[in-house]
């Protein structure tokens, strides 16, 4: 009886464990595409642990603020448990001028102010980056989620011949977004660009085959690897759900290049 009754809660325990889901919500650097571009969220499922879910939210051409307005962190919000994690990275469609509202703009700022504009026939009340950030992330954490706040990949750091990279205003206010509402922060684009200036410019720029902000599959993949690196390197709560070590990411990388993807089965 008594060896039933720890199976049962064995079996309970590896089921509550499996049930893990991880949610990406970003734009088109992270969502999954097809053709020649795609995000590095397509591949993050290869450095989860089995049994662990990855629902990518990521849609294109959205900001912090369009990603508000259209309801998508609420949809996070409502579906996400306790236990789950949510990763957040926006900043590359959240710049411009609310003078010529785009729909993405945020407010300028990095506290509680506020912009009124009109979009679409309709009044606004644009929020600050940090703010849209805080506002989804304290409502996912109020419901157990462990959020993890993420900068931005960058755009081709050899896009000149030389190699150049420095924050953008948006990783610096991720960061304070997280430290805000207690939530972890992962320097994504620091990991990113280093590992772009270890490859060299050949390399780098053979995985921006249409502009300077959208990589190819294989550079996605390298995007991905250096996510999985920056969350491992820094003791992240998400690298329980991760199985790969950083010894193991460069491989892995050259194997999925080669299109072995069934050998990581």
């Amino acid at each position: 009886m008594k060896f039933s009754s720890l199976a049962s809660a064995v079996a309970l325990a590896v089921s509550s464990a499996s049930a893990v889901t991880v949610y990406l919500a970003g734009d088109s650097t992270m969502a999954t595409a097809s053709g020649v571009i795609t995000g590095w969220g397509q591949y993050f499922p290869y450095s989860a642990k089995s049994g662990i879910t990855v629902l990518n939210k990521a849609i294109g051409g959205r900001s912090a603020r369009s990603y508000t307005r259209e309801g998508r962190f609420q949809e996070i919000i409502n579906a996400v448990q306790s236990g789950d994690y949510v990763v957040i990275e926006f900043g590359h469609n959240d710049g411009g001028s609310l003078s010529t509202d785009n729909g993405r703009t945020d407010c300028s700022g990095n506290g509680t102010e506020t912009c009124t504009t009109v979009y679409d026939g309709v009044t606004e009340t644009v929020l600050t980056f940090p703010a849209y950030l805080q506002n989804a992330g304290s409502a996912m954490m109020a419901k157990g989620a462990k959020v993890i706040m993420s900068s931005q990949t960058p755009n081709n750091p050899w896009e000149s011949g030389t190699f150049s990279y420095s924050d953008s205003r948006f990783v610096t206010y991720a960061q304070l977004a997280a430290q805000r509402i207690g939530a972890t922060y992962i320097d994504h684009g620091r990991y990113v660009a280093n590992r772009f200036q270890a490859l060299g410019l050949t390399t780098t720029n053979s995985y921006f085959p249409q502009d300077h902000t959208h990589t190819s599959p294989k550079g996605a993949d390298v995007v991905q690897a250096a996510f999985v690196k920056a969350v491992l390197c820094a003791c992240n709560p998400l690298a329980a759900v991760i199985k790969n070590s950083t010894a193991r990411l460069d491989w892995l990388h050259d194997l999925r290049s080669r299109d072995d993807l069934h050998l990581l089965q």
